[in-house]
């Protein structure tokens, strides 16, 4: 007891003293950029370019205050608890002081006309991890720390505060009137709508019985709900969340064939689009909605569009051997042979290989789409309800849009509802059939009529700054990529997840020591299966087994790729392409879908 006593004083005298010092005392690891061939204004500009996102009002965002910590919702020592990361202050794109990946979006017009802050996909696109007091920024990554369910409960206990108490109102609207003019009744009235946005985001939106952890999270499974079923108000639509994966990475995603962890999408727009709708556009599908305002939402195509068009110039970030030390290159020229002969067959590489040309001649790099019976990695993801082929989205007052059936298929109902929404903010924002082609991946609808993605496959993406992206797989089951090369049961089972990097194993640094969130891989969604090299045969091995000097060629290889700084793909492939259809070692040369 005497000792429990002694620890409580010392730590409440520690914490006392860190709370008494002074801003500038309290030391923050510098941040490092890498040359991804972004200029500062390009990494600005995708930091907090609107898409349309509109949680909740701007004004009562930015004077509104968390009753638990009393720190305002804004304040980076509260967002960074969630996983956001922070930029230097006084930047002019910013000036706000939002956090990296919330921004501002002003509607104009419509139904939703309003001022409002929300989500740019920065937020789950752009990690650091952390090394030797050092963070190394990577713009386009994949976040490792972004939590945004409990992000949105602060939010909403904030709002369900200044809600049910009169006193913490009234502070809020004087907050508010320092700003700008505000009448009482239309804040208490917006409190209430916000109050109830939130509450249907976490209770139905996010559904579910799992935690994700930081840099996780069901995107499908969100996605569908808001659309089929929270904005159309019919619940029979809803499904648990109980998928969850990590934000892909960005670089080489615009040049891409197929696009997602399953592969299923090869319309840019589209994707975009969905990903805006899916963290919080705002749109009406309920019986209360006027019929001809069911394609409006406050999604700014235009600057997703434009948002799209920079990451053609992201280039995969190079090993900084100054701060994680020299790469051995003979180990790496052995790893070099070791990928050709083992991985190269799904994986592409610098200069990648090319599909057959598309309008205006461009192509696009073709990956392996593995069936998942082969890949053997976690399920749950082809299991989404949004992936469904059967008719299972209940249409109810909306079936007069589909022939006055009563029940269609996810594909079905995304392609007419999400078409009608896509061609409205097309025509809206003056698309000409040009930049509509351009922003369709120079897919024509005739080719689009023609394609259609394997079932139940994984895309294999490309491999040039992979060293950056863990935890691994699809769902960040697979701590390190020296685990990644093992058979799949020498894999840790449990492991805590964090941002410190190991440059030895390539991953989360001391993944099992209890620091992080808990990664359980026996819980749904969570199976570190497959992906295996062993000597043996059957669903999920996929190579041999490599001797552990193997392993670490392979990770000295894969440090060594990309082999040059700012190395940005050629959008539309180069002047000789290497390509896909010609390659007897490509996977599905062998395996077409």
């Amino acid at each position: 007891m005497r000792l429990l006593i002694s620890f409580t004083v010392l730590l409440s005298t520690i914490v006392l003293a860190v709370c008494c010092m002074e801003p500038e005392q309290i030391k923050q690891p510098e941040v490092v950029y890498l040359n991804q061939g972004w200029s500062d204004e390009d990494r600005s500009t995708f930091y907090w370019a609107p898409q349309g996102s509109a949680l909740i009002s701007y004004d009562i965002y930015m004077s509104l205050v968390d009753p638990e910590t009393q720190l305002p919702i804004n304040a980076p020592e509260l967002t960074s608890q969630f996983g956001f990361l922070q930029e230097k202050r006084g930047n002019a794109k910013n000036p706000d002081e939002f956090p990296i990946g919330v921004s501002r979006s002003i509607v104009k017009e419509g139904p939703f006309k309003g001022d409002y802050i929300g989500l740019t996909c920065a937020a789950c696109h752009t990690n650091q991890i952390n090394y030797n007091n050092l963070s190394i920024r990577i713009d386009g990554g994949n976040s490792t720390s972004i939590q945004l369910v409990p992000w949105m409960k602060t939010l909403k206990r904030a709002v369900e505060h200044v809600k049910s108490d009169t006193a913490a109102f009234h502070v809020l609207l004087q907050d508010i009137r320092k700003k700008t003019t505000v009448e009482a009744d239309d804040l208490r009235s917006r409190i209430h709508a916000e109050a109830k946005v939130l509450e249907d985001w976490i209770e139905y939106g996010f559904k579910s019985d799992l935690p994700d952890g930081p840099g996780r999270i069901d995107a499908f499974a969100g996605i569908s709900n808001v659309f089929v079923a929270m904005h159309s108000g019919i619940k029979e639509n809803y499904s648990y969340a109980d998928a969850p994966v990590k934000p892909p990475f960005l670089w080489n995603t615009s040049h891409s064939a197929w696009v997602e962890w399953s592969g299923v999408s090869n319309l840019p727009i589209q994707r975009n689009f969905s990903e805006a709708l899916g963290v919080f556009a705002r749109f009406d599908l309920s019986p209360n909605a006027k019929p001809e305002e069911y394609p409006i939402s406050t999604v700014d195509v235009g600057w997703t569009v434009k948002i799209e068009k920079m990451i053609r110039r992201l280039a995969p970030p190079q090993w900084p051997e100054k701060i994680f030390g020299k790469i051995d290159r003979a180990k790496a020229e052995r790893g070099a042979v070791l990928f050709t002969q083992n991985c190269s067959k799904c994986h592409s590489t610098y200069p990648h290989r090319w599909s057959d040309a598309r309008e205006k001649g461009m192509r696009m790099i073709e990956n392996a789409l593995v069936p998942q019976h082969i890949v053997g990695t976690d399920p749950s993801n082809l299991k989404s309800f949004a992936l469904d082929t059967n008719r299972i989205v209940k249409t109810k007052h909306l079936k007069s849009l589909f022939n006055q059936k009563d029940s269609v298929t996810p594909q079905e109902y995304f392609k007419v509802i999400e078409g009608a929404m896509m061609q409205w903010a097309l025509t809206k924002q003056k698309f000409t059939a040009e930049e509509i082609l351009d922003a369709s991946g120079f897919l024509s609808n005739e080719e689009l009529k023609k394609q259609s993605p394997p079932v139940y496959s994984y895309k294999a993406a490309p491999r040039d700054g992979s060293w950056s992206i863990g935890p691994f797989l699809h769902n960040g089951s697979v701590p390190t990529i020296y685990q990644l090369l093992s058979p799949a049961h020498e894999r840790s089972t449990e492991f805590y997840l964090n941002s410190d990097f190991d440059p030895v194993n390539l991953g989360i640094k001391n993944p099992e020591s209890p620091n992080g969130f808990l990664v359980d891989t026996k819980m749904q969604g969570n199976s570190n299966a497959g992906h295996s090299f062993e000597n043996t045969k059957g669903p999920g091995v996929i190579g041999r087994l490599f001797t552990k000097e193997e392993r670490y060629e392979l990770i000295e290889y894969l440090k060594s790729i990309p082999q040059l700084e700012g190395q940005i793909t050629p959008y539309g492939g180069p002047p000789n392409p290497k390509l896909a259809k010609q390659d007897t070692t490509w996977f599905n040369y062998r395996n077409p879908y």
